[in-house]
């Protein structure tokens, strides 16, 4: 029987008309409609069925008919899924919610990933509002027939619910469920144990430390040593788990061995996890009396010079800046300055870490060479102006000269901090030439990127160091042939302008950019307007009047059209502040006139700027 008969009947029943029940069969009917896009919309809608029927008919009628519709295509079960998450509400609460968990087993048993994935996730929002005698009844039920099934996609499933389930159930209880999770830990097929080693961590944080020691540790010792990499390089997030749960003895007796081993794992996809995240790993491990929250953009001065990291995970750290695959030493270099920072001895740094960045420095690899160019600086704060001169500026000025322009923006990104510690008159003489040849890169977006580290540049360098040695280059980029160059030049005059005050505006930048109003290139032109329209809202009013709008007022008399109009649409986005300094009726004849002009688009954008000011035009 189909079990939307009952709708209608029912509905009737309880007082509601035929007009009120229409909709309804409706977005019923389209649960079964052979098109997927109305499918997928009545799955979406589902909230709006359920409050339609009310909490004992959604029970009744939509759950049964919801547990019968997981035959449908993924998009649809997916979507499905996720729906189901959002009915608790709509079915009385967390004391039914558990009724909604027979349609998910369903799809969490289903043949594609994604489906199962969202069907895990939805079980888990759903057993957070169950109340205990729930999760024993429904959930651990559910978990066992998943974990039990015939097929590998049930039991992957099965091992991301262990987590939600266990803190809920009495501790008889708990032990059968670490039994079936160690079991599907060992099963045969490889998707099961991978499935099992992801979901450890959050089971871990679940279980007592004694149960961690006695079963965990052992657990998660085999699956460091799986034949498939697949699940190896998963149990480094294990490692993490079981380290922030257990004590440090415990951690370094037990389980610094088998990290050991994954640092020196034969996949080099293992080195690879291990190295994303070495600093973590290290500071688990007991490399206690690092800064609470230290990052490796903050300074930090190494005062005492006692290492506070084991010497194996230096020499395992140090393997991995020199593994054999790039992958894994771009990854091992991205945790240089957090690791060092842990190291605390400037001594053990400079004798086993700089040797490493080096050779990291001439690495084959561009991508390596860009990984130690952007945490190379963050060094600097670590050991001081002495160290920094002596071993690490050949490195940097070496980089700033690299082939290669990602290399040399990933350093100049973060001279900062190098500039707190020795000050930047050591890196101008190499620092200037290299951000010069950047600057005119064949790459038009090589030549954008600089341009966005121009503020941070004048920033470190000072307003006459950078006006001296840069200033002609900046603007130099508004006569660039890209426009999008030449826009984010204008971009850049305007942070120059807010950084440097309104005196160094009016008497070493508006007269440039003024004086290209007057360029027999209409592009130099057009720029100007440009310049100009970006310039006028970080001016004070007195600039405003004296230079900007003078030169707007010129270039509207300009032989181009194009340019014409576009003074009329730069004022009328000037709109706004041009009457808020009150200096907008000096351009209203500016923009009447250019409303009479020859060009329709001329006329046109004037007319919808005078609109702007209030002023009315012709229809």
């Amino acid at each position: 029987m189909d079990p939307m008969q009952g709708i209608v009947p029912g509905l009737a029943a309880a007082g509601a008309t035929a007009d009120d029940a229409l909709p309804i069969v409706i977005l019923m009917d389209e649960l079964k409609h052979e098109d997927i896009i109305n499918r997928l919309a009545a799955v979406r809608r589902l909230t709006t069925i359920a409050l339609a029927l009310g909490p004992d008919r959604a029970r009744a009628e939509l759950i049964p008919f919801l547990e019968k519709a997981v035959n449908d295509e993924d998009e649809v079960l997916r979507a499905l899924g996720e729906e189901l998450a959002q009915l608790v509400d709509y079915i009385g609460g967390p004391p039914s919610a558990h009724l909604l968990l027979p349609a998910l087993e369903s799809l969490a048993a289903a043949e594609e990933t994604v489906v199962r994935d969202q069907a895990v996730e939805s079980i888990g929002k759903i057993a957070a509002v169950l109340a205990p005698h729930q999760v024993e009844d429904a959930l651990v039920p559910l978990i066992k027939r998943l974990a039990n099934g015939e097929w590998f996609t049930s039991k992957t499933s099965a091992c991301g619910l262990f987590a939600h389930a266990y803190p809920s159930v009495r501790p008889e209880m708990q032990d059968e469920l670490r039994k079936m999770f160690a079991n599907l830990a060992h099963d045969d097929t490889p998707m099961v144990r991978r499935a099992a080693a992801g979901s450890m961590p959050a089971l871990v944080k679940k279980v007592h430390p004694e149960h961690l020691k006695n079963e965990m540790i052992q657990l998660f010792t085999e699956l460091a040593a799986d034949e498939q990499d697949s699940v190896r390089l998963l149990t480094v997030a294990i490692f993490l788990a079981l380290a922030e749960s257990l004590d440090s003895d415990t951690v370094k007796s037990r389980l610094l061995a088998t990290f050991l081993q994954l640092v020196t794992d034969k996949s080099w996809r293992v080195r690879h996890a291990a190295a994303t995240q070495y600093h973590a790993l290290a500071k688990a491990i007991g490399a206690g009396g690092s800064p609470a929250g230290s990052s490796v953009d903050v300074p930090v001065m190494i005062v005492a010079p006692v290492a506070a990291v084991d010497p194996d995970l230096v020499h395992a750290y140090v393997a991995l800046l020199r593994d054999g695959e790039a992958e894994v030493r771009s990854a091992a270099a991205g945790q240089l300055p957090a690791f060092a920072v842990l190291v605390r001895d400037p001594g053990t740094v400079l004798a086993s870490l700089v040797p490493c960045v080096k050779d990291l420095v001439t690495d084959a690899s561009q991508h390596v060479r860009a990984a130690i160019a952007a945490q190379i600086a963050a060094l600097a704060p670590l050991l001081g102006r002495d160290a920094t001169i002596d071993h690490l500026l050949a490195l940097m000025l070496q980089l700033l000269k690299d082939e290669f322009s990602d290399v040399r923006l990933a350093l100049i990104a973060k001279l900062d901090q190098v500039h707190s510690v020795i000050g930047i008159d050591l890196l101008a003489q190499s620092l200037l030439p290299a951000i010069v040849e950047l600057a005119e890169d064949k790459q038009w977006r090589v030549r954008g990127a600089i341009i966005e580290y121009m503020p941070l540049l004048a920033q470190q360098l000072g307003r006459d160091f950078f006006t001296d040695k840069l200033g002609p280059l900046c603007m130099a980029w508004l006569g660039d042939p890209v426009f999008a160059i030449r826009e984010a030049a204008c971009a850049n005059l305007k942070h120059l302008a807010s950084g440097f005050g309104p005196h160094w505006t009016r008497d070493w930048l508006l007269p440039q950019v003024i004086a290209m109003a007057a360029n027999p290139n209409y592009l130099y032109r057009m720029t100007t307007v440009l310049a100009m329209a970006t310039l006028a809202p970080v001016v004070p009013d007195d600039l405003l009047r004296a230079h900007i709008l003078p030169t707007l007022a010129n270039l509207a008399q300009d032989p181009i059209p194009n340019i014409r109009f576009n003074v009329a649409k730069a004022l009328e986005a000037l709109a706004a502040p041009l009457m808020n300094a009150k200096v907008a009726e000096a351009m209203v004849p500016v923009l009447v006139k250019l409303g009479s002009d020859a060009d329709p688009d001329v006329r046109f954008f004037s007319q919808k700027a005078l609109r702007a000011y209030g002023v009315p035009t012709a229809a």
